[in-house]
Parts: structure tokens; sequence; C-alpha cells
């Protein structure tokens, strides 16, 4: 056991903390934690004798970030879909080869995922697992999760059966009942989209996340594969809440934003696959205007980075750049930023909080869970000087200046090193997972894949097969 394994009071000293409550910042201050709750913030105090000290002056003390939809078991296939295109994903995940990962390779990618998680400062992760085929699969992602010290809400789904099929089975009830506990580290939710069929076909998976009393995550607003139907048809029949998010939400409508602010949803927005993969431009720009609460992802690392400083910045530049695009074509200048760099830095930590219902993550004030991130690196010429600590967040620091991470009031990683964490475990099960897709799909289509050719005939109005619902409004804008 090393002293973090004690138990033992933790103040951090001297650090100038973002307690997340407007643009407040707080310089020389100190950060007691007892037990699982941040116990007092305020200069020069006192701390109990046992208390374990770590030195935060030259740092920032904030929040630990949260990632609102990451689709975790695929990270052990890290980067291979860096050229993709989201039909390109869409095939290889939905109708050819997702279906080759076994539960230990759902496992895999989740352990590791949640590891690369806690390296980057991001204390809380929806895992958006919509590979689950088997309740074997699901119970492999929960296991993952809860060997690995941080805060997750795996986000239940099957991209090989219809929603309605997979929610009305008796192992999936009996998985709830035996795994969502009220684990205060491990929470659940249901995770599947709605296509726009006017049969409404979803309808049953709705009526048993409402049964359950269990939050709905879904991909809205995709290009080429959700739309403004699909949220007219959620609102109509009553099934868009406060506790529903709204994923991407890039291609929709100023209507279907309307709906969204009225019901009181949130969107996670994630910048860098947007951007990349063509689910729409990133929506920052269009939805802030609606007053909709915001949170921000990282989505897969088969493509893209697993930390939130990468999402920061890029939805920062998005949506700065749209702002003077938009100017531009007006024959306009635009002379204020309409989104703030403490605006971001609030949606990766207290608007991600805000989306998975947790009142008591998102903010550094005594009574809050002590779930908190120092970002320090006196090696690097880049930690000095410190002026505008929420622009140092948003567009200096990155995943190699988190210093220290606490979860639940317990030390995972301290002067830039995990805490307790078996890499080389991780690593020999991603290594096995590798080795089963690249046999089972042999050397050719493993090396094809990642620079695929997809025919005409998969290019896809939409990626699932329980409907045979085609509309070009998926297209529209």
């Amino acid at each position: 056991m090393n002293d973090f394994d004690s138990g033992r009071p933790v103040v951090l000293r001297g650090g100038t903390v973002l307690p997340m409550d407007g643009r407040r910042v707080l310089p020389s201050t100190d950060v007691l934690v007892t037990g699982d709750r941040i116990a007092a913030v305020g200069q020069d105090l006192q701390a109990p004798q046992d208390a374990i000290e770590i030195d935060a002056s030259g740092g920032i003390v904030m929040p630990g970030m949260i990632d609102t939809h990451r689709h975790m078991w695929q990270t052990a296939m890290r980067g291979y879909g860096a050229d993709w295109t989201l039909t390109q994903y869409f095939v290889w995940y939905y109708l050819e080869h997702g279906k080759l990962f076994r539960p230990e390779d759902v496992h895999a990618g989740n352990t590791l995922s949640a590891i690369e998680a806690l390296d980057a400062g991001v204390t809380t992760v929806v895992d958006w697992s919509h590979g689950l085929q088997t309740v074997d699969h699901a119970d492999a992602a929960a296991d993952a999760l809860q060997s690995v010290p941080g805060r997750y809400v795996l986000a239940y789904g099957n991209i090989q059966q219809p929603p309605a099929e997979w929610t009305a089975t008796p192992e999936f009830r009996d998985f709830v009942a035996r795994r969502v506990t009220g684990d205060d580290l491990l929470g659940c939710q249901l995770a599947f989209d709605v296509l726009g069929d006017p049969s409404f076909p979803e309808k049953p998976a709705f009526e048993v996340a409402r049964e359950l009393g269990l939050p709905v995550t879904t991909h809205a607003g995709v290009w080429g594969a959700t739309s403004d139907d699909g949220i007219k048809l959620m609102y109509e029949h009553g099934f868009m809440t406060s506790e529903t998010v709204y994923v991407h939400a890039a291609s929709l409508s100023a209507d279907s934003y309307h709906r969204i602010a009225a019901t009181g949803g949130s969107i996670s927005v994630s910048t860098e696959s947007e951007q990349s993969a063509g689910q729409g431009y990133p929506p920052t720009w269009a939805v802030r205007a609606h007053g909709i609460p915001v949170s921000l992802s990282m989505d897969t690392s088969v493509w893209w980075s697993g930390d939130l400083f990468s999402a920061m910045r890029a939805t920062l530049g998005a949506d700065r750049s749209r702002e003077h695009l938009e100017a531009h074509a007006k024959g306009e200048t635009v002379t204020h930023c309409g989104l703030r760099a403490d605006e971001v830095v609030t949606w990766a930590t207290k608007g991600g909080a805000r989306a998975i219902g947790r009142d008591d993550l998102g903010t550094v004030e005594p009574g809050q869970k002590a779930d908190l991130v120092l970002i320090k690196n006196d090696a690097s010429p880049v930690s000095f000087p410190l002026l505008n600590p929420f622009g140092h967040v948003a567009f200096q620091a990155q995943r190699g200046d988190v210093h220290t991470v606490l979860v639940d009031g317990r030390v995972v990683k301290h002067e830039h090193r995990l805490v307790g964490i078996d890499l080389a475990a991780a690593r020999r099960q991603v290594e096995r997972t590798v080795e089963h897709l690249r046999s089972a799909m042999g050397d050719e289509a493993w090396e094809k894949g990642m620079n695929p050719d997809i025919p005409a005939t998969k290019i896809l109005d939409n990626p699932y097969t329980y409907t045979d619902y085609r509309s070009d409004s998926t297209h529209r804008l």
C-alpha cells in the first residue's frame, strides 16, 4: 500500500484555483480533501497532522474534467481510422467487423480508455458502449470500468440489434438489476439512436428507459443518419427530458434546438469528430443562441485524441471560425469573441456534471466530491507566466502537464505518473485484441481497413438495418 491508499486527508497548497462559479480565480489558495469530499477552500488552511501535502504553487487546481460521450470499447484500435469518413466508420463497425469484438476485447478497450482518461485529468467518462452484443460484453465493459479508479457512466447500447429488441430481453433487465446498484462511481444510461422512421420503432426502448429510470443518450443531428425527424418523434411522444443528452446535434434545424431547449436537455459536442468525420459543423456557434447547456466529448480514439484539452481548443477554434465566416459573408467584422475560454473550461467540467445529473461534481467548493486536477509542470517553459488561467487551460495545457489527479478523494496520478495502475497488463490485453481482430479479418482486410474503398452500394442513408426507412431529410440543413 502507498500513502495515497491510506485514506489520509490531502491538501493541495498554494495553487491558482478555478472554482468554476463564473470567471472567479482564487490565487495562492489551498484545497483540503477529507474522505471523498472537498472539506475547505481558502488561503493558509489548517490541515490535519497526518494530511498528505501537495505543492500546487505555480499550478492550476480545477475540477476533474468530464467526457460525456466516448466509445471506450474502440480504444484498442487507437488511430486505426485516422483517415476514415463517417461512412467508413459505420461500415467497419456497424456492418462488417464490429461484430468480431469478444467480451475480452471490450474489456481491453475500456480498460485502456479509462486509464488514458485519468492520465489526461478526465475523472468522469460516459462510456457510450454501443458494442454490447451480449450481456457478457456488458459485464466485461462494467468490470473493466470498475477495475480502474475513475468515475464512469456505462451508456448501454448494441448497434447489432434494434433498440426495441435488446432492451426487451430478460438478460438486459437482469444486467440492470445486478450492475446498476447506485454505485457512486458507476452510473448507467441507455444509448441508442432515433432514425426518424414515422413508425417510431425506438419507442419501446424509450419506454424501458422510463420504466427503469435510466436517462437516454442519443446521436442526434448526424448528417446521413439522424435528423430533425427523430427529434420531432421524441418530442411528440414525450421522451425529451432534462436528462436526455443529444450527441453532436450538428445538422439540426432551429426547430429542433427549440425543442431541446424547451425540454431542458443538453448537447454533447465532439468538435474534433464533427470537424473530421462529417456529422455537421460543430454546433456551439448555433446552440449558444438557444441557451442549451453544452458538455464536451472526444467520441473515439479510433480517430482522435482522448483528452479534453484538445476538445476545448478545437471547440473554441471552430466556434470563432464560424463567427468570423458568418460576419465576413455579410461584409462585417467580429470585434469581440462570442465564446470565451472560461466557457469551454466550464463545458469540460461543470457542463459535463450537469449533463449526467451530478451537481456534486464540476466545481471546487466545500462539500463537493473531491474529483480534482492539478495542472503543473515545472519542467515546461509553457508553464509560465500564468496570467489568464482559463486561457492557459484551454490553449496552453496538455495531458503532459497533468501533475496530480484525485477521484473521490483518492490520488490516482501524482507527479505526472499514474498511481496503482498496471499499464503493462493493459498493454497485454490490447495486444491480444489487436492480434484477434487482425487474425479474424486477415492481413489484407486489416490493412485495407485503414484506407478503405467503400463501394457505392455501402454509402448509407443510415447505418442501422432494423428499418427500411430512408429520407433525404438526413441530408438537409
